[in-house]
């Protein structure tokens, strides 16, 4: 089955009986299942610990990141939900070792799990040979932790060398899929152990609804997070799982004019004298990949001007979304980070965070001139 058959249809159908022939996933708007009578299921007794219509969901992105039979999904009521989910594999005196070009929340995240469960976490500069990393390396190293590409200075790792190093050291390797997707980029299959998305982003794709998943093709470690996942309880809602349904459908079409409109605004860019850098994924050794940009320009004056004169795009947190969005990481995305930090790894007052949407490019790059003007 192609990838854009199984945005729709999944990989088994409905993995449920389902008898009234809805062509929509409906949704099961209940917290607890009757039993025919003792000892027997239905297949769902409480929605904490499964729901008919997130299992659908679980069973489609799976499906989407090749997770295979023995792995599986699971879906959170955000991405940090799911973030916080995965560290609950860790335990007091456990070593992370991550990327330290990162989500500010899971920077912030990965802080207080160091503060409050006592899990090490330490930093490598993006770009770091694999080979020097192993001095960071102790007996409680557990795991290698990246985004690719990074947020917000796009960096790319090489997922298939960075999991052959991994494990060499018997680490974990997890990484964070939400720029790309699995339409782009399917960290499992090239040797990732878990991955996870901020399903708030492309995968829903419509900026209405939050939602996470961890995914792994390692039926221990599947077993291991549902397990976390039924004690802690953050599930995605009935509702929110039929919503990042609908969105999945539309997903290899959004991705495609998303990563159209990026290479247009990319190369318009190039040409405007107030922006200085551009930092999108592969460019300039290749026309790149996604529909993620991020560019400085001349001034933090220029930068205020831009973000009061746009009209068409908006100011806001997040991405993925139909709408293109701005972002300014020094106040909104990393704005947890202290200042020195921030800006030595490279996020500066004159940075600026670019998601890409549906609109017409040519709205789109006449909304930044007169912005930039």
């Amino acid at each position: 089955m192609t990838f854009e058959t199984a945005c729709i249809h999944g990989s088994t159908g409905t993995p449920f009986s389902e008898p009234t022939g809805a062509v929509s996933v409906p949704i099961y708007q209940s917290a607890t299942f009757a039993h025919p009578e003792l000892g027997k299921s239905t297949g769902f007794d409480y929605s904490r610990a499964g729901n008919p219509t997130r299992l659908v969901l679980e069973k489609r992105i799976a499906c989407l990141e090749g997770a295979g039979d023995s792995g599986g999904a699971l879906a959170y009521t955000s991405g940090m939900a799911a973030f916080t989910a995965m560290l609950g594999l860790f335990k007091t005196g456990d070593h992370i070792l991550a990327i330290d070009d990162l989500y500010g929340g899971s920077i912030r995240m990965f802080g207080y799990a160091a503060e409050h469960y006592g899990i090490a976490v330490s930093y490598y500069a993006a770009g770091t040979p694999l080979q020097s990393l192993e001095q960071l390396i102790t007996p409680a190293t557990k795991a290698l932790y990246l985004e690719t590409p990074t947020n917000p200075l796009m960096y790319i790792s090489d997922i298939q060398k960075t999991a052959d190093f991994a494990h060499a050291h018997n680490l974990l390797l997890i990484v964070d899929n939400t720029f790309l997707t699995p339409y782009f980029q399917k960290p499992l299959q090239l040797g990732a152990d878990i991955v996870l998305h901020s399903g708030t982003k492309y995968l829903n794709g419509h900026n209405d609804t939050l939602a996470g998943f961890l995914v792994t093709a390692d039926a221990a470690l599947f077993e291991q997070l549902q397990y976390i996942t039924m004690s802690t309880g953050a599930v995605l809602s009935p509702f929110d799982s039929f919503l990042v349904l609908r969105g999945l459908q539309t997903l290899p079409l959004r991705m495609e004019k998303i990563q159209q409109n990026a290479h247009q605004i990319v190369r318009w860019l190039e040409k405007q004298p107030r922006v200085q850098k551009i930092l999108y994924p592969g460019y300039p050794e290749s026309e790149g990949i996604g529909g993620m940009i991020s560019f400085t320009v001349d001034s933090p004056e220029t930068v205020r001007h831009v973000l009061k004169q746009l009209k068409l795009i908006k100011f806001a947190e997040s991405l993925g979304g139909g709408e293109t969005l701005i972002t300014y990481p020094t106040t909104q995305t990393h704005n947890s980070i202290p200042e020195e930090e921030r800006i030595r790894r490279g996020i500066t007052d004159t940075l600026l965070r670019l998601s890409c949407g549906l609109e017409s490019a040519q709205d789109l790059q006449e909304d930044l001139a007169q912005a930039l003007a």
